[in-house]
């Protein structure tokens, strides 16, 4: 089986590409067709997103296509950034601000109190119209600061339940991939596939 790759965020695709490697070991991975332009990510769920790219990809290749998105919720934010997270600060932001911005509107907040957990949907659209789902939620806690020089976005301050009291950002690739959101929704699409 062929996908193209809908993800232009580097990091990202080589998380998706490693997971789906282990897990469908004939899967061959394509890159991101360089010439195609961003993808307006106007869904109201994360599923709805993921479709989005999906088959923006798929119609641009002609290709069973994987994308995903992704959602960090945090309780004491009633859920936020969540299916905004990548552009929590703002729609030109980076994840440098997206991060000050969670830290900020989490300032004074006991670590007891930063419950969260990190939810990913992940989408196939195959050839003749199918359209394969799977999600993956770990829970974890936001850390009090950064730490670690691991991952990317929120990984320094997210500490799952399972590896604690390391963040994302202080495990190895390897490591995160077991437990990670990513790694559980797109061995549920494996599986599916």
């Amino acid at each position: 089986m062929r996908l193209v790759m809908a993800s232009a965020n580097p990091h990202k695709a080589a998380e998706i590409a490693a997971v789906l490697r282990e897990a469908m070991p004939s899967v061959e991975i394509l890159p991101r067709p360089s010439q195609l332009g961003d993808v307006a990510e106007d869904g109201e769920t994360l599923e709805e997103n993921a479709l989005i790219k999906a088959r923006f990809v798929f119609a641009a290749a002609g290709e069973p296509s994987i994308a995903d998105d992704t959602g960090l919720e945090v309780d004491a934010l009633g859920g936020a950034p969540g299916v905004h997270s990548a552009r929590y600060a703002g729609p030109e932001a980076d994840p440098v601000a997206n991060l000050a911005k969670l830290m900020a509107a989490l300032e004074g907040v006991p670590y007891s109190e930063r419950r969260a957990r990190f939810r990913t949907v992940a989408a196939v659209v195959l050839c003749g119209g199918s359209e394969v789902l799977a999600d993956g939620v770990v829970e974890g806690t936001i850390a009090l600061s950064q730490r670690g020089d691991g991952g990317f976005g929120y990984d320094p301050v997210f500490v799952p339940d399972e590896a604690a009291p390391l963040t994302f950002a202080e495990m190895s690739a390897d490591a995160k991939n077991h437990i990670s959101h990513r790694g559980r929704a797109l061995r549920a699409l494996a599986a599916q596939l």
